[in-house]
């Protein structure tokens, strides 16, 4: 169920006043709409494995647990919607770690780039122990339980000319999330991350306010970024996962039995969206292909030596990217 922020917010008020009006009735009342956000537009496959536990929760309790979702941001940034699940007024939130990764360097430390070289690699990693061992930190870091991750493909960098490879980077004035693990990583490449809203992104390719921009293909593709671009090239460097989290205020106030659903129906939910991430990413390609833009898949000679510059940042400041690099070198 998808809802929007002017139901939310009615919602939110009409439970207070009846709470406070008629508590021996709200404890008698069974049912129970959990409200999850997420910033990601109707249709994305995060979104759709979010509406997918709404079905399962209401089938497994018999309608005593329904979910309803609102997606593209209605409730505000994630930013905001990690203050209402910390207040208890989110019940959950599907949330990047570009924004947690701001936070916490320790989860901040699977951005890392070549950590793993492709998207199935990122299936596995984000299945390991050390990536579920991430989580343990989000109850004291951020008053949320972490319950599972979801993944996109490996980003991808769009460029408004032609080029021939990573080198070209070097000067190019380039659109990234702000998570500063990405910052890092391409002011090492010699780019000028420059951030820019979402909404505002083709646009900024257009009418030359950035010469590119990184993504996903998922989303590039739902924006169509090959539109005002020439070259996009295949870094296989890094990627950015969600983390499905819960408000620990509201956690505490589910019974061991629902808090079990809960957690089973959205790890088996995004398990199949991994997996069918990965079985999709070939077709993705095939489309920018069929549109007619070059796609260079990258080789990079020097990554040990930009590997090397790039964990001198960040190891000190979250140790345990060495142990995802040992792990990531496995898959």
């Amino acid at each position: 169920m998808t809802v929007s922020r002017r139901t939310f917010l009615g919602g939110i008020a009409a439970g207070t006043a009846l709470s406070l009006a008629t508590p021996s009735l709200v404890r008698a009342q069974e049912t129970r709409t959990l409200r999850l956000g997420i910033v990601t537009p109707p249709g994305h496959p995060w979104n759709n494995a979010a509406l997918k536990v709404g079905e399962g929760l209401k089938a497994e309790t018999n309608g005593r647990l329904s979910l309803s979702v609102f997606p593209a941001g209605q409730l505000g940034n994630e930013a905001a919607m990690l203050q209402q699940m910390q207040s208890g007024a989110l019940d959950l939130g599907w949330i990047m770690t570009a924004e947690l990764g701001s936070r916490i360097p320790a989860i901040a430390a699977i951005n890392a780039p070549w950590v793993v070289d492709s998207t199935a690699r990122v299936a596995k990693l984000v299945r390991e122990p050390v990536a579920m061992k991430l989580l343990d930190v989000l109850p004291a870091e951020t008053g949320t339980v972490g319950l599972a991750w979801g993944i996109t493909t490996m980003r991808v960098v769009f460029s408004a000319k032609e080029i021939a490879g990573l080198d070209d980077i070097n000067g190019m004035k380039l659109r990234i999330n702000t998570t500063p693990a990405y910052r890092d990583f391409y002011q090492l490449l010699g780019a000028a991350p420059t951030p820019i809203p979402t909404p505002a992104v083709f646009d900024a390719m257009s009418n030359g306010q950035v010469d590119g921009l990184e993504a996903d293909l998922d989303f590039s593709w739902n924006q169509r970024f090959d539109k005002v671009s020439k070259t996009m090239l295949k870094m296989n460097a890094i990627f950015m996962p969600c983390v499905a989290l819960a408000s620990g205020r509201a956690w505490q106030t589910l019974s061991a039995a629902d808090r079990e659903i809960i957690t089973r129906l959205t790890k088996a939910a995004l398990d199949e969206q991994i997996d069918a991430t990965v079985a999709n990413e070939p077709a993705l390609l095939e489309k920018f292909a069929g549109a007619g833009i070059p796609i260079k898949d990258i080789t990079v000679t020097d990554a040990s030596r930009i590997i090397a510059e790039y964990d001198k940042i960040w190891l000190p400041k979250a140790p345990v990217l060495a142990e995802l690099r040992k792990v990531g070198a496995t898959l």
